[in-house]
């Protein structure tokens, strides 16, 4: 009877590439939700939960993501500050002040809760214009399904 083996990758094995994303005018949850998936590395056959399988992401054009409907004005980020009151800072505002920030809050909270989270989200490359200083690694243009914002 033959035996059937499950592979498991290793660190040292695993060959990262690098993907860019043109983000205007995506939608931010699904940007985030599929950049998040290329981070863990669960689009390739060899995923191994415990290994950093995952590839590099480029994002340019961040400052022109957008959200569906009304949402960038009525949902807001909320902070303590450790003093008295909480600190309210609607996604608009957070996107003109720092817009990074949306992104990388989105992808963060759809990786694992666990140590090996913050290695996978360091290989995410944020840029407010079109122009990152990734060519020489020669990144493949993503290939996403996702639906555009109509604004």
């Amino acid at each position: 009877m033959a035996v059937q083996r499950t592979y498991m990758a290793k660190p040292g094995e695993v060959q990262k590439q690098w993907h860019v994303v043109d983000a205007t005018d995506e939608v931010l949850g699904r940007l985030a939700g599929d950049i998040a998936v290329i981070l863990m590395g669960k689009h390739r056959p060899e995923y191994t939960p415990h290994v950093d399988c995952g590839d590099f992401v480029v994002v340019t054009n961040v400052d022109k993501i957008g959200m569906t409907g009304n949402k960038m004005n009525d949902r807001h980020y909320t902070w303590y500050t450790g003093h008295p009151g909480l600190r309210l800072e609607s996604y608009q505002d957070r996107q003109d002040r720092k817009p990074e920030d949306l992104l990388l809050h989105a992808v963060r909270r759809m990786l694992p809760k666990n140590k090996l989270a913050r290695h996978m989200l360091s290989k995410l490359k944020m840029y407010a214009g079109p122009e990152h200083p990734h060519t020489a690694q020669q990144p493949v243009e993503l290939v996403r399904k996702s639906k555009k914002v109509h604004a």
